[in-house]
């Protein structure tokens, strides 16, 4: 597997390429896209709660595009700080801010405005005044050292070129014993260069 891209990977093409897509989502979540989306897909197959996805508005749920449910991993426990890396229109986002309660705080990263303006939306519309979202990526987040008790996930990593960067990022924030929670794409071989250097195959 590769952590890293090839040095002449168009690496500010697949973030426009990233963003676009993202925004296209957000935007027309009942598009056409070659990935799952929405709350039924999220409940049947990857095994969410649909009670919880119920409480939360429908324009955050409609988007949700996650490839796993990190949420299952372990429960977040109420008083957390939470970080949501890549945290989209907010789904994982809100669970996580529902479950680490008023004494809790969830933080949002995301580099797609319009998903970013959907999570505020639904944080509003929830009631929810421990939600944070900020913009950023994965290779530099914009929390403080040593400052979250759990870091979440949900494919995102999987479109980073440089995983190194991004796995020394979660490391930066984490507190001492804190745990990562992370549901992503795994390619068990490795690819040729000429994959690696298709920006296409990195955003599907």
């Amino acid at each position: 597997m590769a952590l890293t891209c090839p040095i002449d990977l168009d690496v500010a093409g697949l973030r426009a390429e990233v963003q676009t897509m993202y925004s296209r989502v957000a935007a027309s979540p009942d598009g056409d896209f070659h990935f799952h989306r929405g709350p039924e897909y999220a409940a049947t197959k990857l095994g969410y709660d649909a009670r919880e996805l119920a409480a939360l508005p429908s324009d955050v749920t409609a988007s949700f595009a996650g490839v796993g449910n990190p949420h299952a991993i372990h429960r977040i426990e109420e008083g957390s700080v939470v970080l949501d890396i890549g945290c989209g229109a907010g789904t994982d986002l809100l669970l996580a801010a529902r479950r680490s309660g008023p004494r809790g705080r969830a933080i949002g990263v995301d580099m797609t405005e319009a998903m970013r303006e959907r999570a505020v939306a639904g944080a509003a519309a929830c009631g929810l005044s421990n939600v944070d979202v900020r913009n950023g990526d994965a290779t530099s987040l914009p929390v403080d050292d040593r400052s979250i008790d759990i870091v979440i996930s949900n494919g995102v990593l999987n479109l980073v070129p440089d995983k190194h960067r991004a796995i020394a990022e979660i490391c930066r924030v984490l507190k001492p014993g804190g745990r990562v929670q992370i549901a992503d794409i795994v390619i068990g071989e490795t690819l040729p260069d000429r994959a690696l250097r298709d920006v296409d195959l990195w955003t599907g």
